[in-house]
């Protein structure tokens, strides 16, 4: 006769065989070959945006964080995050926008930098090999590579440290809950430096960073 424990054991198995797959596929990670904010996207971004930062989307195109997390949670579910994790996703967002950060950006940096994975891997910027952790892939902020189940001051810890990263790169550019600042500054957060005539070119960095993320503001879920 089969046990009840042996049942629930049975099942567990079954659910980490059945998770570990799009972890593995999505984000592989070799030490020493990763770079700072890889992007993880399966797909590539409907359209491509280029040029100073007015040649983006507007703001008013954005829509609102509650629908932009609902059409996102599957995506960060089949990247490995539990439902525990997402919902504490969601609580240090709205947490981390306290410090004068557009909730809706955050959200889109972190779909970008690690698909919501609270368990991504770090990463290493080029040249420099400085690592870059957690759901922002943020440097000098934590990462718990592999993990999941995490409590909410992990994952607070990672998405308040990337956003105040991010922070310092808004102040650079006025400081302003608009795309005037907000697009420049996430071009300055994923290379370091900015071509104002073209926030697409990522100076060795992540070319499509700003375009992708101005389309996930949009709605755009890979």
């Amino acid at each position: 006769m089969v046990s009840i424990n042996s049942i629930i054991l049975a099942i567990a198995a079954g659910s980490l065989t059945a998770s570990a797959s799009p972890v593995a596929a999505r984000f592989p990670k070799v030490a020493g070959t990763a770079f700072k904010n890889e992007t993880f996207s399966v797909q590539a971004a409907p359209q491509w945006y280029s040029g100073p930062w007015s040649s983006f989307p507007a703001i008013d195109t954005w829509l609102s964080f509650d629908d932009l997390f609902n059409r996102n949670q599957n995506s960060m579910n089949s990247a490995g995050s539990t439902w525990d994790d997402i919902g504490r996703i969601n609580v240090a967002i709205r947490d981390a926008a306290t410090i004068g950060v557009d909730e809706r950006v955050i959200l889109a940096m972190i779909m970008q930098e690690s698909h919501g994975y609270v368990g991504v891997g770090t990463t290493y910027s080029p040249g420099e090999g400085i690592p870059t952790a957690g759901l922002m892939q943020c440097s000098n902020c934590p990462g718990f590579p592999g993990q999941t189940g995490l409590s909410q001051d992990d994952i607070t810890s990672m998405v308040r440290g990337g956003t105040e990263h991010f922070k310092t790169n808004l102040q650079d550019w006025g400081n302003q809950l608009s795309t005037e600042s907000i697009y420049p500054a996430l071009r300055e957060y994923n290379s370091g430096s900015v071509n104002p005539d073209n926030l697409s070119d990522g100076l060795g960095a992540t070319d499509s960073y700003v375009s992708d993320i101005a389309q996930r503001l949009g709605g755009w879920v890979d």
